[in-house]
């Protein structure tokens, strides 16, 4: 079987995205190799399985898509690092609190290693800085593989969490890399966030690869 697949995918639009993760998830089969995208999305709100319409306070000329992942909204856009992670649960003998341990703690890793105290709450996945969510995640999983997986906000606009209840928090403080005093460049925040995600997942090998073409 080939090795993990890490694909850089830059600026993608949301829905197209979406669905080639369902696409790719129906499809696969036993021998097919778990992948990894990373890429950012044009402005969007997500609603999850769970999502109350009132937690979209004020939606403007931002679309919104109800999609297929736990939890409730988010937002998405330029200057966040957006990591999906399709793996087969079975397969890597994982379960999803284990993903879900995996994509948290390879954020509070790499903020650590940029000094910066991180934590995961219990009540509410994602990690928090001061109370502040800089990195929200959700997954879904159907025939014993995974999909979706967690935002980094790095350098954005930060406007829009405004007109959300982040999550379904009401007056929860959202955050990013720039604000907290982290000024790396999005590909170095790629490159290092992937470095301990592979590590956490506990992954011997990968190939490096721009957009769907191999």
């Amino acid at each position: 079987m080939s090795p993990l697949l890490v694909r850089q995918l830059g600026m993608q639009e949301y829905e197209p995205i979406w669905h080639q993760m369902q696409q790719f998830t129906a499809d696969r089969n036993a021998d097919t190799a778990d992948e990894i995208w990373l890429l950012q999305h044009p402005p969007v709100f997500t609603q999850g399985l769970n999502g109350k319409p009132e937690h979209i306070l004020n939606k403007g000329n931002i679309p919104v898509v109800e999609i297929d992942r736990g939890g409730q909204v988010t937002y998405h856009g330029p200057g966040q690092l957006v990591v999906y992670c399709l793996l087969d649960l079975k397969r890597n003998k994982l379960g999803v609190r284990q993903v879900v341990t995996a994509l948290e703690t390879a954020v509070i890793e790499y903020l650590a290693k940029q000094n910066i105290q991180a934590v995961a709450r219990k009540d509410a996945p994602g990690v928090y800085v001061d109370g502040a969510k800089i990195s929200a995640l959700g997954l879904r999983v159907k025939r014993g593989c995974c999909y979706h997986g967690l935002s980094l906000n790095v350098d954005m606009d930060m406007t829009p969490f405004n007109q959300i209840n982040p999550c379904g928090y009401k007056d929860l403080e959202v955050t990013q890399l720039k604000d907290i005093g982290v000024h790396h460049s999005m590909a170095d925040v790629e490159k290092d966030l992937l470095h301990h995600l592979i590590n956490q997942l506990s992954i011997d090998s990968f190939d490096l690869v721009d957009g769907f073409v191999a």
